[in-house]
């Protein structure tokens, strides 16, 4: 790429669907509902979660981290990304879009871990109930989500750290509408081979690493399940994760497809799979958690009325 190292200017342009306006405003709007879905839907877990002692569990422990996690990752660029839907103004600071970067990444990076977590978590108390209180025990679930967090978080710097002092010239334009890393990668004036391939070795451990260790769970909580003898017992038993395995399915379907789809020049079908993956999946999360989930339910009826009684005293 030709041009002056423009990094001086510590200004970006984040495109979006500027080309297409009339798209940009449908966007917007279904991006706006969607947003306002992940903040009430989520939320309403974490408030559940606290205030009925009868999701006091593990798993619903793991979920209300979930949650918020899904709420601080999109808070930290849906925003913005509306703001630049109806803006002429378009641009971002440099170090506003590394640190949205560094945030957006460590979050992806958290909730793989997160959900490989859960999927102990249920591997746990299918494949040995008997000591399911014993080893899920508060402690460890308080463990295992701060590692969540913490490999989030320092796997994000080193990715962000790869990234930060490169010099960048040319135009300032990102073809995005979020600081999304490959995007920013493509402003690079200066061969990037070395770190495109630890960011590639990067992401294929942190992505992938954990989606072993939900398959190796699975298997296991499979071959428990077919062992037990009443098909109600079975039924049960599949319904207790089967919420997390759609979760899962979905998650990291998206991903998948991300990987092994053909390089394409056409960057609009790859802005719309990016805002499915951070937009869609995590309004998605409390929808498939809530639905049919019958203690969730009975926590939100009882909820309900004891703020009913409250308001009547």
């Amino acid at each position: 790429m030709e041009g002056v190292n423009w990094t001086s200017r510590k200004e970006f342009v984040l495109l979006g669907f500027s080309d297409y306006p009339k798209t940009e405003m449908l966007i917007f709007i279904l991006c706006l509902i969607m947003y306002l879905v992940i903040l009430m839907g989520n939320s309403i877990i974490i408030v559940l979660t606290i205030l009925d002692c009868h999701l006091h569990t593990p798993m619903y422990f793991f979920l209300s981290n979930l949650s918020f996690l899904d709420i601080c990752f999109t808070s930290f660029f849906v925003p913005k990304m509306l703001t630049n839907f109806l803006s002429e103004n378009k641009t971002i600071s440099f170090y506003g879009c590394m640190i949205q970067m560094y945030i957006t990444l460590s979050m992806g990076s958290t909730e793989c871990v997160l959900l490989a977590t859960m999927a102990y978590d249920r591997y746990v108390a299918i494949c040995n109930p008997l000591r399911y209180p014993i080893i899920m025990n508060k402690r460890l679930c308080v463990q295992l989500v701060i590692t969540s967090w913490v490999i989030g978080f320092l796997d994000s710097a080193m990715e962000t750290a790869l990234v930060i002092g490169l010099p960048f010239c040319g135009k300032n334009i990102i073809n995005h509408f979020v600081c999304e890393l490959l995007a920013i990668l493509k402003l690079v004036c200066v061969d990037i081979s070395l770190n495109e391939i630890i960011l590639l070795i990067d992401s294929m451990t942190f992505a992938f690493s954990p989606l072993l260790l939900i398959i190796t769970s699975y298997i296991f909580i499979l071959s428990a399940i077919l062992r037990i003898n009443s098909a109600e017992g079975r039924k049960k038993a599949f319904s207790t994760c089967s919420s997390h395995l759609t979760v899962v399915t979905v998650f990291y379907g998206t991903i998948l497809f991300i990987y092994m789809k053909p390089r394409s020049k056409n960057s609009i079908a790859d802005k719309f799979i990016t805002l499915f993956y951070s937009v869609m999946t995590p309004m998605l999360n409390p929808i498939i958690y809530t639905l049919r989930n019958k203690e969730v339910n009975r926590a939100m009826r009882n909820v309900l009325k004891r703020l009913t009684f409250v308001r009547g005293l």
